[in-house]
């Protein structure tokens, strides 16, 4: 019995010593294997945190590692360094998805995907002189200008609704037309455009539509010495970064461009600086100096001018034996 226990022992022995040796061969074998998996964590983290620091041209910091993770945040970015390839390994249902919200958003289209949530809460319906401007494939700003509190906004800035009529579009349209003798498309086309626009951003058309009268008289072509360009004269070279969202500074004259960046850093200067008149001053770039050069009282006059046009006057009304006489 004991020679049994011997042997059984043994047995035992060589089998552990067995498994002990497969297992080091294993180690062995997969130790490679797990430098390499080491290396690439390292390496990834590394670069990372390089291109989160890197700012990639724009601006440096979270936001910038934000535009790789979210995918949706990376949509409305035009990468200078290549990395607008990233785009092609998102799903095409989601894209189209998101595209569809946008549509529903900014152009009050019907979304085909039932269930859209905020972007059902937000969907209104834009009446526009020149419809076909609302069928123009131009990425929207109001990521951007969403983040500015409304609390925030002068009153007076915002929507006045005056232009959600179409005659009152083709009033105003009739007033820049004889005033500048503008082509009757083209000034439907910017008047649209605006009101469209205006509508993205939560900002009033009708404040849009002065600055655009004041800045450049409704010439998409008007450049100032400065480097002013734009129907909004815009700084180009200052606001690069907002133009990169559009393929970069080369379309920064298109009026669908040019609008949305101007109609932007309006609502953000008129923001911070706490009112519509210190938002305009700003705008015009004297906001340290003591005054606008008149600047602010034009844009406001214009801008009176117009609401004057969309509210016009109710004629007196005079009676004789019970009957209304119109004076």
């Amino acid at each position: 019995m004991i020679k049994c226990f011997s042997t059984d022992s043994s047995d035992t022995q060589l089998v552990q010593l067995a498994m002990a040796s497969t297992k080091g061969l294993l180690s062995h074998a997969l130790s490679p294997v797990y430098r390499v998996m080491n290396g690439l964590l390292i390496v990834s983290v590394f670069m990372i945190v390089g291109l989160w620091l890197s700012g990639n041209g724009t601006q440096a910091g979270a936001f910038d590692l934000a535009r790789i993770l979210v995918p949706d945040e990376a949509r409305h970015i035009v990468w200078q360094n290549g990395f607008g390839i990233l785009d092609q390994y998102q799903e095409e249902a989601p894209k189209a998805l998101a595209d569809k919200e946008i549509a529903t958003v900014i152009y009050g289209k019907a979304s085909a995907t039932p269930g859209s949530g905020l972007m059902s809460a937000k969907q209104q319906t834009v009446a526009l002189l020149m419809p076909s401007v609302a069928m123009a494939q131009v990425r929207p700003i109001s990521h951007l200008s969403d983040r500015i509190p409304t609390s925030k906004i002068d009153p007076q800035a915002l929507d006045s609704k005056l232009m959600v009529s179409i005659q009152n579009q083709r009033a105003v349209a009739d007033f820049f037309e004889k005033k500048y003798k503008l082509d009757r498309a083209k000034i439907e086309e910017y008047v649209s455009n605006t009101v469209l626009i205006a509508k993205e951003v939560n900002i009033d058309p009708v404040l849009l539509l002065a600055v655009i009268s004041v800045e450049s008289n409704f010439n998409p072509l008007t450049k100032s010495h400065a480097g002013a360009e734009g129907l909004m004269q815009v700084m180009t070279a200052i606001h690069q970064d907002k133009y990169a969202l559009y393929g970069g500074a080369t379309d920064a004259v298109k009026p669908e461009v040019n609008i949305r960046v101007g109609a932007y850093i309006l609502k953000y200067l008129i923001a911070t600086s706490g009112s519509l008149r210190n938002g305009l001053k700003y705008y015009v770039g004297a906001a340290n100096a003591e005054n606008d050069g008149g600047y602010t009282d034009k844009v406001m006059a214009e801008r009176n001018r117009l609401i004057s046009l969309c509210q016009p006057t109710s004629p007196s009304k005079l009676t004789l034996n019970g009957k209304d006489l119109r004076s």
